[in-house]
């Protein structure tokens, strides 16, 4: 009896093997990035074939699962991984070159192994499953990180933002943050410059959100889709001091300065005009009468070349063209610099 029953279960044993091999195979199914799958890749981009004077592998949009088979592309400096079905940074310790990673649109729920890349400038984990920003020390050259898409909820989610001394460019768009806290994390981030925050919850909860930031963060010059301005700044600063009399005084006296600076160039202008004028009754040639008894008041001389200032809608007076005066009436619209 003993061994009829050792002779059944020897083969239940050995079935149960099989049937979890054939789970790992189906587990592992799927396309990989195989050393022969590269250099084809690499035939097709016209890259080299030598593996380690490649700076660049575009490995995207492939449906690979997993890193691998990288060891001997040591000389990358940007690396393509987005839109495939990611599940784990890993295997990029020999990449120690690489500036650039995009691994956004994968399946990724946890920053890790990339302590080694000190030189990594830009890191995309946008639309991916990370519910906290964390093991990113020892990227001390890091500068642009978006996370845009993921799960962040708190000021604690995020916290560890502040230990990368040259990041200067966020992205937390539609993520689910919705502590105010947040803004004393941004505070603390020593070179902050440009920061999206738009479609969170905290954006809405933050008290005189825009203000808030621009105060907070002193190194700001772009937050969501508008600049920040010096005015914007002096302005959020005279609130903060004085409330809402401070800040309109403060719009004001910026207002007039630029209105004074527009008088000051159409009266440069106009100066400029009398001295064409000047020179051209000394001059006194045919062709300069003719422009003068014109109907437009057109005077030709080596003045400046006016180009438009987008920020302020006024034009811009360059220096060292030659143009075509217009009439004074014209001139309420130039900006003399």
């Amino acid at each position: 009896m003993p061994t009829a029953s050792v002779k059944s279960s020897s083969p239940t044993s050995k079935g149960d093997g099989i049937v979890a091999t054939e789970k790992r195979e189906k587990k592992d199914d799927g396309p990989r990035i195989t050393v022969k799958f590269i250099k084809k890749l690499c035939k097709e981009h016209g890259l080299y074939q030598t593996p380690e004077l490649n700076d660049v592998l575009y490995l995207h949009y492939k449906g690979f699962s997993r890193i691998e088979n990288l060891e001997l592309y040591t000389g990358l400096k940007c690396l393509w991984l987005e839109s495939n079905g990611i599940q784990k940074l890993e295997n990029l310790e020999n990449q120690k070159e690489l500036r650039c990673l995009f691994l956004h649109h994968n399946l990724i729920r946890k920053i890790e192994n990339l302590h080694h890349l000190e030189y990594l400038d830009n890191l995309n984990l946008s639309y991916n499953s990370i519910c906290k920003v964390e093991n990113l020390n020892g990227l001390s050259m890091l500068t642009t990180l978006n996370l845009s898409r993921n799960r962040l909820r708190c000021a604690d989610d995020i916290q560890e933002l502040t230990i990368c001394p040259n990041l200067s460019c966020v992205d937390l768009t539609h993520n689910q943050l919705e502590d105010d806290q947040i803004v004393d994390v941004f505070a603390a981030m020593p070179s902050l410059r440009v920061l999206y925050l738009m479609g969170n919850a905290a954006v809405g909860k933050i008290k005189n959100y825009r203000k808030s930031l621009i105060i907070s963060v002193k190194s700001l010059t772009y937050l969501d889709e508008r600049p920040v301005f010096p005015r914007d700044r002096a302005c959020a600063e005279a609130w903060m001091e004085g409330g809402i009399e401070a800040e309109r005084e403060e719009r004001e006296k910026w207002v007039n300065k630029d209105v004074k600076r527009v008088m000051d160039s159409v009266r440069a202008l106009e100066r400029i005009r009398q001295l064409a004028q000047m020179h051209g009754q000394e001059e006194g040639t045919a062709d300069n009468d003719d422009e003068e008894s014109s109907s437009d008041h057109e005077v030709c001389c080596h003045v400046t070349c006016i180009h438009r200032d987008q920020r302020l809608g006024y034009y811009v007076v360059m220096p060292s063209h030659k143009y075509t005066l217009l009439p004074p009436s014209h001139y309420t619209c130039l900006y003399h610099i």
